[in-house]
């Protein structure tokens, strides 16, 4: 162990991210040859494999995934060490780990544009979860940053800042048989066959609770694990979905789809930026921590107006204030674990 780099935890990382060399070179900007002599010198220096090899295919040895959980912690704790040096400086450059709940990406990369417009230094990569539950790991794993959330997760000792307010709506295809009903109760949203996330995402877990409720038991049709394949399964006919009105502007300003008005939506709640209680942010972090809280909400808000009644206000998890409009009291928050 005492011969064992930084450089090559970070190759071996990289390979077990993608269970390619090619494609590790590739991110790491190496060629593959690089690459596996760093991961050889790696298992050399362990007097172990850390990878099985059949032909093309890679994959983890037992000890390989042992060894990359705490592979992970010395980069994380690395990456925590050069962020409080930084602070010392002052700097605002680096490499800057953003998480986002797949959600959140139809909006985030417009004001990052803007964020890098006046931090040029800074190189950004983006960390899109699957849902809200791969999210929470990456954040409990140090590999991001900053995380762009709904729900701030319960199960870690974070900081969570809501910056805006996040609407959840009922959609359905031009002319189908729900907008005969001007707001139609959720009784007669629940009769139809509802498109919706896996229990493991956030809008799921928001429309279980408005169902619940309203004492309505929905009729749902299919469970599907993205935002896209919902809205091309509901343009399809197929059914209602569920959606963050963030999700669906294009479509929307194309005529694709339309909201449902049902009574009691839309749901508001918030966007929050979030990270660990325990981590020292770098100034660039810092820096984009401040630009998403003062410029979030109104990139929002100017997109929200057109298709949400203004004025609408409803209560938000943290007890917060949010109205259709898009605007929020702000306020930071801790979660802490559960005892």
């Amino acid at each position: 162990m005492k011969t064992v780099t930084f450089r090559q935890l970070r190759v071996f990382t990289e390979v077990a991210r993608h269970l390619s060399f090619v494609r590790a070179a590739e991110a790491l900007h190496l060629t593959p040859p690089a690459v596996t002599m760093q991961v050889k010198e790696l298992e050399s220096a362990l007097e172990l494999q850390l990878f099985d090899r059949e032909g093309r295919k890679v994959s983890l040895s037992t000890a390989g995934e042992y060894f990359l959980v705490y592979a992970k912690r010395l980069l994380a704790t690395l990456k925590d060490a050069d962020d409080a040096m930084a602070r010392f400086r002052k700097l605002e450059w680096g490499v800057l780990n953003l998480g986002l709940v797949s959600t959140a990406k139809y909006f985030v990369p417009h004001l990052l544009a803007r964020f890098q417009q006046e931090h040029p230094g800074v190189e950004l990569k983006l960390h899109v979860g699957v849902n809200r539950e791969e999210l929470v790991g990456l954040l409990q794993q140090g590999e991001v940053d900053l995380a762009i959330m709904g729900r701030p997760p319960k199960e870690l000792v974070t900081r969570a800042e809501p910056f805006a307010a996040h609407p959840h709506v009922f959609v359905a295809a031009p002319g189908h048989a729900i907008f005969s009903v001007g707001h139609p109760p959720a009784s007669a949203v629940g009769q139809h066959p509802l498109l919706v996330r896996e229990p493991a995402s956030g809008t799921r877990a928001l429309m279980d609770r408005y169902f619940q409720d309203q004492r309505v038991e929905p009729r749902i049709a299919m469970e599907m694990p993205s935002n896209e394949t919902i809205k091309q399964a509901v343009m399809a006919g197929m059914g209602l979905g569920f959606l963050s009105l963030h999700t669906i502007w294009l479509e929307l300003r194309c005529g694709l789809l339309e909201i449902v008005h049902a009574e009691g939506t839309p749901i508001v709640r918030t966007w929050n930026v979030v990270h660990m209680q325990s981590k020292l942010l770098s100034p660039a972090a810092e820096a984009l921590r401040y630009f998403i809280l003062e410029h979030g909400e109104a990139h929002l808000a100017a997109h929200d107006r057109r298709w949400l009644e203004l004025g609408a206000e409803v209560e938000t998890p943290a007890g917060k204030t949010a109205s259709a409009k898009g605007t929020i009291r702000r306020t930071s928050s801790t979660t802490r674990r559960r005892p």
